[in-house]
This record gives C-alpha cells, structure tokens and sequence, in this order.
C-alpha cells in the first residue's frame, strides 16, 4: 500500500469524524439524529438575507470570467471599507485577498507564513482548522491555555511561557469557536504587547464579530496594535447565512514593507488557483451593508439569541454541568464536574449520548482540549429543539451518576 503524506498524521477533523460518521449510519438506519455537530445555519432553517440574493441575480453575468487572483476590486473595495470602520489603519483594497472561505485562506498564509519546523502559538480550546493547516505546513502548533475561570480568556503568563526561538506567530479566535467568548480590550492590548516584544506575526480570526450579543463592545487587534504585522480574517459564513458560498477574505495590516514576502507568498497561491469563487464575491458589497437581517438575530426575540437563552437555561437545571455563557457565535463549550459522572473521558460521553439519545456533540479533544471533559454545543436548531436537547441531556446524565 502506498502511505499518505506524513504531513497528515496529526491532522484531525473531529466536527465530520467517527462520531459524526456513526450519526449518518444511524440515519441511514432510520434514526433521526439532532447533529449539534457543525456551525452550519442554512441547515437549521436560517434564510439568505434578501439583500445578497438580489446582489447574486442581478450581477450573475459578471462573474462568468476569472477575477483578479485577489478578488473583485469592488468587493475588496467593501471589505477595505469595512476594516477601516472598525479601526484598522493604512490598509487599501490590496492589503485584501478574498478566498473560498476562510478554510482556503487560512491554508494561504499558514503556507506562506509557516515553514518547517517553526512554532505558532494557538488557543487551546481551537478551532481544528488552524492547527491543521499549522500540520500541514510544516510547523509545529503549541497550544496556550485559554481560562474557563476567567471567562475564557487567554492565559497571559501561560502564552509568555511558551514562546521559544521558534515561535513566529499567534493566533487569536475572537470571538471565539468552540467557547463564544469575547476578548476585552485589556486581553487584547497585552497579547499585542507579547507580540510587540518578541517581534510575532499576530493571526486574528475575527468570523464572528458581527456576530456579538447584546451590543457587547468588540475589538480588532490590528486595529488596536497598528504598529504590529497582522492578518485579519474574515467572511460571510455565518453573518449572512451563506455558508455554502464559501466567501472569506484577509487583510494584512502593520508597517509597510514587514510582510511583504508573505504577501508575495499568498500572490503566488493565489494565482495558482486562478481566482477565488466569483459569483460569491458578486454578494460582499450588498452583505457588508446589510448589518440589519444580521444584528436582528442578536437580541431579544431575534433567533440566536433566544437559542442561546434556550440552551443555557437548560443547562442551568442540570447538576454536575458548568458552563461559561456565550457572548458571540452560537457555540458553547459546557463541562461535567469530575467525579460525578461515569464516563471513561469524553469520547465515550459523547459516543453514548449519540446513541442513547440520538443527539450528535462533539468531544473537547476535537478542539485541543484535554484538560477536562467538555464538549460543544451548536446552539442552531430552534429554542424549542434546543430545550428538548437540554432535556434529553439531563436525562441521560441522570443515568450516569456515581
């Protein structure tokens, strides 16, 4: 037999693994399975926002010939926009590269960034994709602490100690994927100062922050560090409900001239694949002005505020269950008190939840975590499914009780 790349030994995709493999069988066996596996908001009955399916129709032809490799200059021109409203300095529509999501992007830059053998600094709990694509390139991901007791904020002091030689970037998920935390300011400034002192390439994946609840303040580091190298990642996804578009984008910020190579690196990539998806791009402009059918969904009475209320109310019944309220996103990342309950670890928690009660979570190792046993929940499905869940939850816990 042939082997695969030994670039692929660690690279793990849990939210699509074993477990969510084993929930297909049994639907294909006829069991209905609740998947709170994957943030993925179009299969939970969340609509296209009017306003990008009449950017789509209504410029459809514009898109039949390849782009610029970087992307549409009217839609790097609203994503420019966009950044400098939020605090982002001297950048311009070629500091934007467009892409088919941000899987795609940040397979770019950790490629162009990341050679063999060089460190990136990466939350724990983490969104798989970046440590992936850290595999994948060649470098080596070390994960800091982020503190469940302090609202899962990054530990400054763990962070510190773990910078080497080697260490040439750090990654921040704000808001965060698995735990909906939302970094204050005075985490951000002193991250940006770690960087500042050890001369760090800061990676901020920023997804979700039109995502934010309640009207909570939100920071971009680059915009607050504009003296340091960043890359900002962004996209459609999940503000506009359009996954499937696979539309996100990054833009590089800092002093003129100190990621110019790396930038040079992405030009390369991206000219390999010729242009990202273009029909997607035709949307950026309509969607980035549309900030309406998104805040909608952030408070009272809107959709993922109320799911969110739903869940955690839920949770709030069950003894022996500890969580940290999510603040963006539709994720959180409860935990069950040791020693209360039976389970070998929580692999095994989850394996037997999907089949006692036919609901899909999946386990905090898919997220790098292996500090205690916790697992994600994709608050999507409505508040009346989201309550039913929590209750089957209590129930099945109930029967594992020591």
């Amino acid at each position: 037999m042939i082997s695969s790349s030994d670039r692929l030994q660690k690279v793990h995709s849990d939210i699509r693994g074993p477990l969510y493999q084993e929930a297909l069988r049994m639907e294909a066996n006829g069991i209905p399975v609740l998947k709170l596996n994957t943030g993925n908001p179009g299969r939970f009955g969340f609509g296209i926002p009017e306003s990008v399916r009449r950017a789509l129709a209504d410029h459809v032809e514009e898109a039949v010939p390849y782009c610029d490799v970087r992307g549409m200059k009217n839609a790097r021109e609203a994503i420019c926009n966009y950044h400098l409203s939020k605090g982002l300095q001297g950048v311009t529509p070629d500091d934007v590269f467009i892409g088919n999501g941000v899987s795609e992007i940040a397979s770019m830059i950790m490629s162009a960034l990341i050679g063999t053998d060089d460190e990136v600094l990466l939350p724990s709990p983490c969104y798989s994709l970046w440590s992936n694509n850290t595999y994948l390139s060649g470098g080596v991901p070390v994960f800091y602490r982020c503190n469940p007791d302090d609202a899962w904020n990054p530990d400054l002091s763990d962070i510190e100690s773990k910078i080497t030689k080697r260490t040439k970037a750090i990654l921040l998920i704000n808001p965060n994927n698995p735990t909906g935390a939302v970094y204050p300011k005075r985490i951000l400034l002193a991250v940006a100062e770690l960087a500042r002192k050890h001369h760090l390439v800061v990676l901020s994946d920023e997804i979700y922050d039109r995502l934010v609840m309640d009207n909570q303040p939100y920071d971009s580091i680059a915009a607050l560090a504009p003296d340091l190298p960043c890359v900002t990642f962004n996209g459609l996804s999940k503000s506009h409900i359009i996954c499937g578009f696979r539309c996100g984008w990054m833009i590089f910020s800092g002093p003129k001239g100190e990621l110019d190579a790396v930038r040079d690196g992405v030009m390369k990539l991206a000219s390999m694949r010729l242009c990202g998806n273009a029909l997607t791009q035709l949307v950026i402009s309509a969607a980035m002005e549309d900030v309406a059918s998104t805040r909608a969904m952030m408070v009272p009475g809107g959709r993922l505020y109320e799911q969110s209320k739903a869940t955690m109310e839920g949770l709030k019944k069950i003894d022996g269950v500890t969580f940290v309220p999510n603040r963006a996103a539709f994720y959180l990342f409860p935990g069950l008190e040791k020693g209360k309950f039976d389970f070998a670890d929580a692999q095994d928690f989850a394996m037997q939840f999907l089949h006692d009660e036919k609901v899909l979570v999946i386990p905090g190792p898919g997220f790098d975590w292996h500090e205690d046993l916790r697992f994600r929940i994709v608050m999507l499905p409505t508040p009346e499914q989201l309550t039913e869940a929590m209750a089957k939850l209590a129930r099945f816990l109930e029967k594992h009780r020591v």
